[in-house]
């Protein structure tokens, strides 16, 4: 392994294009001058066309996590009862941030590696009718999976006057997305997933229902009020301080988007999933999703007869390769492959190369070059 040299296949944070880095290496400039004002003028109508929007799309220096609790924090009042569709570590997670603001909190709970099933969800609203907000992550990082959405959202807004909120962060950027046309009240997604960033941006963007709702709460909160962030996005402009520098490159990301763009975007990271998921198959590694439930942008591998974590403590030392590992009760389990942003069916192709060498290093038995041919396979059939 070339000192230096790795390669990042992990689903966040993701690797970033020379050009955003370059973008991102501009001099500084001041963040309440004319220029800065200018840079959030280009890039704050550019945006909207990834979340399948009309809205303003809110940035906000900080992690999807705070993301996440600014969803939270707008969108419930103090004595709102909640549900929470948890299908793996980001839901739970969504789950304790309702339960720190002492919200009513339901909970749906789902098999890890499975999707939510709409009915289920339509169901418990009926059960529980005074639900005002309902979360739900989009693409579950922990576990693989894409959550039914438009499906979701269609049930929420039939059986109940209820929110939806969703936790997009590692999805947005990499999937189609209809947030209008769908129903989505609240979507937040982070910077460095499919958006090919640093960490350090969350996005967040409401429907005028939910800003409705967000000027009448009482909730206390400062920097993560919303209202606060869409009144001075008008003036383009951010009420503190902006990361400038992660501007810089989002301006950069989004041309790179527009250039190839956005519908060819999701079909790469559609075809680098399929690639995936046929070289596990054909190397006979066991994958925690199905087909129908599985993300464009990670996939989960549940090996039955090698140690995941061995498995990646190898490629890393071998060829500086970094897989993800399995969290909560599935640490240990599984290890998961990021396809996702700056990455392509070449990276997919040269990541089954390398393990299939770790899968052999880690005694598993291996014809070299089978989960290579399935990839490749996939995507001659999809170039055709």
């Amino acid at each position: 392994m070339l000192q230096d040299q790795t390669f990042l296949r992990i689903p966040g944070p993701t690797p970033i294009p020379p050009s955003v880095q370059h973008a991102m290496s501009q001099p500084m400039i001041g963040h309440r001058g004319s220029e800065a004002k200018e840079l959030i003028q280009r890039i704050r109508p550019r945006l909207k066309t990834i979340f399948g929007t009309e809205q303003d799309v809110l940035m906000i220096a900080g992690s999807g996590t705070a993301g996440l609790e600014a969803a939270v924090v707008n969108s419930a009042m103090p004595d709102d009862e909640v549900l929470v569709i948890v299908t793996g570590a980001f839901g739970d997670r969504f789950k304790k941030i309702c339960q720190s603001y002492q919200l009513n909190t339901h909970v749906i709970d789902v098999p890890w590696g499975e999707a939510v099933n709409p009915d289920k969800v339509a169901a418990y609203l009926n059960q529980h009718p005074n639900i005002k907000v309902v979360f739900s992550t989009f693409c579950e990082t922990s576990t693989g999976v894409l959550n039914p959405i438009q499906d979701i959202a269609k049930v929420v807004h039939q059986t109940s006057d209820a929110l939806l909120v969703v936790d997009g962060v590692s999805c947005i950027g990499g999937v189609e997305c209809k947030m209008d046309e769908w129903g989505v009240d609240v979507l937040v997604t982070g910077s460095q997933k499919a958006l090919m960033l640093p960490a350090g941006l969350t996005f967040v963007a409401a429907s005028d229902r939910a800003l409705n709702k967000m000027k009448e709460n009482p909730q206390p909160r400062f920097y993560l009020n919303l209202n606060t962030y869409h009144d001075k996005l008008t003036d383009y402009s951010t009420p503190y301080t902006p990361a400038l520098s992660l501007l810089f490159g989002l301006e950069q990301v989004l041309t790179l988007i527009e250039e190839e763009g956005f519908d060819k975007v999701v079909e790469r990271h559609e075809m680098m999933k399929n690639m995936t998921r046929a070289a596990c198959r054909a190397l006979h590694l066991p994958l925690l999703t199905t087909d129908q439930d599985a993300s464009p942008t990670v996939t989960a591998v549940q090996p039955n007869d090698v140690d995941p974590e061995n498995l990646r403590s190898i490629v890393k030392q071998e060829f500086g390769l970094s897989l993800a590992g399995g969290q909560q009760h599935l640490k240990g389990k599984i290890f998961r492959i990021g396809h996702m942003g700056y990455s392509s069916p070449a990276d997919v192709l040269q990541t089954i190369s390398l393990l299939e060498i770790g899968l052999h290093k880690a005694g598993k038995q291996v014809e070299f070059g089978t989960g290579v041919a399935a990839a490749q396979a996939i995507y001659t059939q999809l170039q055709k």
